[in-house]
């Protein structure tokens, strides 16, 4: 493999469920090509074990990649749009502009990586597109990826994963180790009858099933589970009665196709009646599912609503559906192999149903959006966070389809608009590109319509498009006028308050702050009520108005009265802010900060961490403006690009900021402070966390920079240190002046610095790099 860089934790790689079997030649060849080429694509047909084999490679090569594996599951997405956002969400890059591609390829320039992506077929001419551009503009980028299909992408290495060995016809006495299907066989019997063995008495019968099923993983794990209630026999004579069936209804595809046809749809046709209707209706889900979407979607005409648990629990058993156990905040959660779904979208195809039990998951995705706006608010605030996150490939999928069926715009914009704060909370671009495609295909002017408005404004904002905000918001005024609507009267002035603050202008944010919290007080708005508070104490904070601790408090005990933890996290930062600023109990203050921070992390909130962050930054630069103070500084920095949000570029954060890092620097000197600015900054999430929780483990504190710039970047760092404008850069290198300040942005963003003075101060330090 290339690079010899020592191991790293970091990535993403599923855990393995079930025992791993044979594959030592394909483990042997994938090795060798991979190390060989920089894209290796494993295909063949569906349930023929591509997936596994990637898992298995990538865990014995992880680490030989200094930044990690990272596994980016496909299947459930069909919208190539959404391609870059995934790869960035799963490569924990949120803070993406709207070309995600020429993100991920600037952040992978200088990343020794490996990316598995599974199942590409659905999307595979944009994984083509994708994965020529990532290649190119990173040379140590490594790509295994699954498909049906090869990519077609120059420089492609292809390797046709066949089944798994199984003994010849003439082999009667095959030895059961010798033959990769039959341990796998034999290994997934015994999940299910403990004390199976294969034995004189049944060995031939066994290698029948096998060379019938023709190895394929699948379709002898989907035989092997009938073993709980058919004989070896029973499960011969259907296997021989659907393969005539099959071979009867249409031209002769190839062996192992039919083989696994002949298991899942034998399966199909020893499942229940019921069971059967549900397999079909479940298909229209995407990402999984839990019991009530079961229940709703798919009860009635065939399906008694109170048989759905057996109904769900028949076919667990028989291995169609799989479950993952519940946790803490969650319910049990239930999934389907890709090649089994598909199998059951075709059967609710050929009944002519697919559109109508579509409707039925728009309608319940729908209502949760409605419910989630109405009751997260709540005691169960921290499980709606995690049941949504569960509920995403869901949510676009019946997003995707209101924007694709004539008419549905406004439906889109039903689900959309009310999960704002889910797309704040992680997912503003995404959140942000669905509003923008439902408010142009829902045109009519509606109250959702304007919901949406103020939603698309309020996630604009975030992301520093902020040329979008008035436009939206003055069609929002004019439907609230329209409407007499005073509940988004009151959304109105607090967005256009929160702009103000980020904007510098603190008085004029106070006056429309307040008269957006009015509003939510009138109409009984609680959430609405409590941002209000955390907004106003935040502003007063940055005037030093007194008024920041009453704010402050009062949104602690309005989140602490509804049981809110996300809220109250929130409220934890504001608090801590008083005990810091004003009274000066630096312990306490970062108690606090360290509380909300542990609130939010199973919620996975990042831009509310980002807020901790910064904070503790600022609290240890005063307390103690040392080098870990300016290692926090960087760590805030590297957490805030993970969260997609860009609160601290905004005028009050950046002014506080550049206050701590005057005073850390008076103490420590320039030197040690950028070395331990860029430490920080060059953090991963984890590690970001782990300092701020005091949890930081002595490995990490290394001195390193955020990143290698490219020859282009060095060389415009070198003018940066020389004193050059953006525009005398321009005119030196040949370019234009928008693209030296790109280069600028990347420069900055790579070093974690917040200004060009460091970067030509690293400049002069560092000639050597």
């Amino acid at each position: 493999m290339a690079g010899s860089k020592p191991a790293s934790a970091r990535g993403r790689l599923p855990a393995e469920l079930t025992s791993f079997v044979g594959r030592r030649r394909e483990l042997a060849d994938t090795r060798r090509l991979l190390s060989s080429s920089r894209l290796l694509t494993l295909t063949g047909a569906g349930g023929v074990g591509k997936t596994r084999l990637a898992l298995r490679m990538a865990a014995e090569v992880r680490r030989t990649f200094s930044d990690g594996v990272w596994f980016v599951e496909l299947a459930a997405l069909h919208d190539p749009a959404l391609l870059g956002l995934t790869l960035a969400g799963a490569l924990e890059l949120s803070q993406v502009s709207a070309d995600p591609t020429a993100d991920l390829a600037e952040y992978l320039e200088d990343k020794h990586l490996l990316l598995v992506l599974d199942n590409c077929e659905q999307v595979a001419d944009a994984c083509a597109v994708l994965v020529s551009k990532l290649l190119a503009a990173a040379p140590q980028l490594r790509i295994l990826a699954t498909s049906r299909h090869v990519l077609g992408v120059e420089g492609e290495q292809v390797l046709a994963v066949q089944p798994l060995s199984t003994p010849p016809a003439d082999a009667p006495d095959a030895d059961v180790g010798q033959y990769e299907s039959l341990v796998l066989f034999t290994d997934r019997v015994r999940a299910v009858v403990p004390e199976f063995e294969i034995d004189e008495s049944n060995r031939a019968q066994v290698i029948e099933v096998c060379r019938q099923l023709d190895g394929v993983p699948l379709a002898l794990e989907l035989a092997a589970v009938w073993m709980r209630t058919l004989s070896l026999s029973q499960i011969l004579e259907r296997l021989e009665d659907r393969f005539r069936l099959l071979s009867g209804g249409r031209s002769a595809g190839p062996v192992r196709q039919q083989a696994l046809d002949a298991a899942v749809t034998w399966s199909y046709d020893l499942c229940l009646p019921a069971e059967r209707l549900l397999w079909e209706r479940l298909s229209v889900f995407s990402g999984g599912f839990d019991l009530e979407g079961a229940e709703e979607v798919c009860s009635g005409d065939g399906i008694p609503r109170h048989d759905m648990l057996d109904l769900v629990a028949g076919l667990v058993n028989k291995s169609i559906i799989t479950r993952t156990m519940a946790t803490t905040h969650t319910v049990a959660w239930y999934d389907m192999l890709t090649t089994i779904s598909q199998y059951g979208g075709l059967r609710l195809a050929e009944a002519g149903r697919t559109r109508e039990f579509k409707l039925r998951h728009r309608d319940y995705y729908r209502a949760l959006a409605a419910a989630w706006a109405e009751d997260s608010f709540g005691p169960g605030q921290a499980d709606w966070f995690i049941r949504m996150r569960r509920e995403h490939d869901n949510l676009r999928a019946a997003l995707d389809f209101c924007l694709a069926e004539p008419g549905e715009g406004p439906a889109a914009v039903e689900i959309a608009a009310p999960l704002w704060n889910f797309w704040f909370a992680g997912f503003l671009r995404e959140g942000h590109r669905y509003l923008t495609l439902a408010i142009g295909a829902a045109p009519e002017p509606t109250p959702a319509r304007a919901l949406g408005l103020w939603a698309g404004g309020y996630l604009a904002m975030f992301l520093g498009e902020t040329d979008q905000l008035g436009p939206l918001l003055a069609e929002c005024a004019e439907l609230a006028e329209r409407y007499d609507d005073d509940p988004l009267r009151a959304r109105i002035a607090e967005v256009a308050g929160h702009a103000l603050l980020y904007q510098g202008d603190l008085p004029g944010a106070i006056t429309l702050l307040e008269e957006g919290l009015a509003g939510y007080r009138a109409v009984g708005d609680k959430l609405g009520e409590f941002d209000s508070l955390i907004l106003l104490a935040a502003t007063t904070f940055f005037l030093g108005d007194p008024r920041v601790e009453g704010f402050s408090q009062a949104a602690y005990e309005l989140a602490a009265s509804r049981g809110a933890d996300s809220s109250k996290a929130y409220a934890l930062w504001s608090v801590g802010l008083v005990q810091w600023r004003d009274h000066d109990r630096f312990d306490e203050a970062t108690r606090s900060f360290r509380e909300a921070i542990r609130l939010w992390q199973p919620l996975n909130d990042r831009t509310g961490i980002g807020f901790c962050m910064q904070a503790l930054s600022w609290c240890a630069g005063s307390a103690a403006p040392d080098e870990r103070a300016a290692r926090l500084m960087g760590a805030s920095r590297a957490v805030w690009r993970s969260s997609g949000a860009h609160v601290d570029e905004t005028t009050p954060y950046s002014q506080f900021d550049d206050q701590t890092e005057q005073g850390i620097r008076a103490a420590v000197g320039d030197v040690a402070f950028d070395a331990a600015f860029a430490q920080g900054a060059a953090y991963s999430f984890e590690q970001a966390v782990a300092l701020a929780l005091g949890e930081e483990r002595e490995s990490a504190a290394k001195p390193g920079l955020a990143g290698r710039l490219t020859r282009r970047e060095h060389e415009i760092a070198v003018l940066l240190g020389e004193g050059l404008s953006n525009r005398e850069i321009a005119a030196r290198l040949v370019i234009s002046q928008r693209t030296a300040e790109t280069h600028v942005d990347h420069i900055l963003s790579k070093l974690g610095f917040a200004s060009r003075a460091q970067v030509g101060r690293w400049v002069a330090e560092h000639p050597e790099r």
